[in-house]
């Protein structure tokens, strides 16, 4: 079978050239649905939130350097920063590896959260990753992501749901879906790889939809597995058409990273309605050899963000995206023995985009003088989220968050 689908009413329309009402009569109850499901008017301007995760602890005080602080120096004296730093102000500045995004600190594009954390944290990396992925206090359990919520209160009941063409809430890169997206409702979410051919082996894409069109007519659970499967089948050749075809207007490095965000940039400007992206950027464990390792990792997050940003300008979406990144805890002030350091508590984290209020918010860490003790937050995550919820994504951030919490300003 050659010509596979691209959209849920190609693939409906896909029997050996018959229309769909040429076999209705024997057509699974879920196809039947999606037929006559309406399409709802794409939009074509929406707001779309990219998330880049610094996934094992990224270090704050080598990231956003307090340059003027002699408590910076003492407690780093090897691993603190000296030369080549990219100021941005009297006292703070970039890792020298940051280049790109000091130059997008300067045109405005990039805000820098400084010192967000959270009440009581915990320093585990699947405890504090889980604590961001819910915005839930540290002492309390919670499955659902906080974008997962979002959907929930958003699309649940929507049109959108059932229509034919109809494009996924949520996009990840990476086989797990990240626990950010978990909700109490079903939303279509599809993963992707980072980079190289889409793999099929012995064609299950052909195999899936021969399948899928010979299903017998039956309802309730699996009816709902054969409609997902076409989601997935058809989504998956739509995005593989879209990614083959794309023309970048940037120069994206040949990192995983990059190239995440290559795809995701194809994507956006394929105009599908999904509306929120994930990508991971793994390493930032940075307990022994950190200079070099740090280094390596911030040049890649930065030339990656810019040839982002630089693509989006020119295909003009870049006023319809902003990304934003996180991080499950910074690293203690005090170097350790071996040339790193361990899992702290707060650090700064980025928000890029034309439309961001670019600069410095929230408040510079108070260093300590005791080796032996952490920084104190100043900017609780979930503020730097409902600013997200109800400035970008204009939803109701006190419904998905459980309760209100004060705005950074950079939307």
């Amino acid at each position: 079978m050659q010509n596979l689908p691209l959209t849920r009413r190609e693939f409906i329309r896909g029997a050996s050239g018959l229309g769909f009402l040429a076999f209705s009569g024997v057509a699974p109850a879920f196809l039947a649905r999606s037929a006559m499901a309406q399409t709802p008017a794409p939009e074509r301007d929406r707001s779309i939130l990219v998330i880049v995760q610094l996934a094992g602890g990224n270090d704050g005080l080598n990231t956003v350097i307090p340059f003027t602080d002699d408590r910076y120096y003492n407690l780093r004296p090897t691993l603190g920063l000296k030369n080549n730093l990219l100021e941005l102000n009297d006292n703070l500045a970039l890792h020298p590896a940051c280049q790109p995004l000091h130059e997008l600190y300067g045109e405005g594009k990039l805000s820098i959260v400084q010192n967000v954390g959270y009440p009581n944290p915990n320093r585990s990396h699947f405890r504090s990753t889980e604590i961001w992925e819910t915005a839930s206090d540290s002492d309390t359990f919670q499955r659902e992501g906080w974008l997962g919520r979002y959907f929930d209160n958003e699309c649940a009941g929507s049109p959108k749901a059932e229509s034919v063409d109809a494009d996924p809430s949520a996009i990840h890169v990476g086989d797990m879906i990240p626990q950010t997206y978990l909700s109490l409702e079903s939303h279509s979410l599809f993963g992707m790889k980072p980079y190289g051919e889409f793999d099929r082996g012995q064609d299950p894409a052909d195999l899936a939809y021969e399948k899928l069109l010979q299903a017998d007519h039956i309802e309730g659970n699996a009816s709902y597995l054969q409609h997902t499967m076409m989601n997935t089948l058809v989504t998956e050749r739509r995005v593989e058409k879209i990614i083959g075809k794309y023309k970048p207007q940037a120069s994206y490095p040949r990192t995983k990273l990059a190239q995440s965000l290559k795809r995701v940039a194809a994507l956006i400007h394929a105009d599908m309605e999904t509306r929120v992206y994930f990508v991971s950027q793994g390493g930032y464990d940075t307990h022994a050899n950190q200079l070099n390792n740090h280094q390596r990792l911030l040049t890649e997050l930065s030339t990656s963000m810019s040839a982002f940003q630089k693509d989006l300008t020119a295909h003009n979406k870049d006023d319809q995206v902003i990304t934003m990144t996180f991080s499950e805890f910074g690293r203690r002030p005090a170097e350790n023995g071996s040339g790193g350091t361990d899992h702290g508590t707060a650090a700064p984290l980025f928000v890029m985009g034309s439309k961001v209020k670019g600069g410095l918010l929230g408040q510079t860490p108070e260093l300590v003088t005791d080796a032996t003790k952490d920084l104190t937050y100043s900017t609780d995550f979930r503020g730097v989220y409902s600013s997200v919820l109800d400035k970008w994504l204009e939803a109701d951030s006190s419904k998905i968050l459980g309760d209100k919490y004060d705005h950074v300003p950079f939307v």
